[in-house]
């Protein structure tokens, strides 16, 4: 599986599919274990994680590690993050469909190699993908759905928490629900040693 996971961050890493392919600075593949049975997914890199190459490493990563931490959660060490799209669109717009479609192709072989059992969509862009397509984050944020064996919620992205900070204790309340979603139908995710 390393072997296939390192030659399909090669050619995502090369990739020219996309208008977006000629304004970035870094291809932003996606960080963590690669036997992780929970994945987050986000919408795009932001200005950070173009400069940096990682998934959620600005002012939204520090605020998401903060609430994997308050669940045993982290990405060095028992989860997976990534985007809809790899490549920072200008301004931080939304990524266009048609650029999602370039890059869909690369989730879901990612997504095939990892084989992750709970899926997290943080934000609008990746809830409507990969959950249903009129989904509300206000609405349906920790909601479960079952897709093809996979386990899915959508809750708010980062980056928007940090414009609204009323939506954090929603937010909190979906990772506290994602933590015993782990304990009920995870193997490895927690090896004994978390607290709580």
């Amino acid at each position: 599986m390393e072997n296939r996971y390192e030659e399909l961050k090669t050619r995502c890493l090369g990739c020219q599919k996309c208008g977006l392919a000629s304004t970035r600075h870094n291809v932003v593949f996606g960080v963590g274990v690669p036997n992780a049975e929970v994945v987050f997914i986000g919408e795009g890199p932001g200005e950070n994680e173009d400069l940096q190459g990682e998934p959620f490493v600005g002012r939204g990563g520090a605020l998401l590690d903060k609430y994997l931490a308050a669940v045993d959660l982290d990405r060095n060490k028992n989860i997976y993050i990534t985007n809809m799209v790899k490549c920072r669109p200008p301004q931080n717009r939304d990524p266009r469909p048609e650029e999602v479609a370039s890059c869909i192709g690369y989730l879901t072989e990612q997504m095939e190699l990892i084989r992750p059992k709970i899926i997290v969509c943080l934000g609008r862009i990746a809830a409507t993908a990969l959950i249903e397509k009129g989904f509300k984050v206000t609405k349906q944020h920790g909601q479960w759905f079952e897709k093809n064996g996979v386990w899915m919620m959508g809750t708010f992205h980062p980056a928007a928490l940090l414009r609204n900070p009323n939506n954090k204790p929603d937010a909190f309340e979906d990772m506290l629900s994602l933590q015993r979603k782990i304990r009920e139908i995870c193997d490895h995710t927690y090896d004994g040693t978390e607290l709580g």
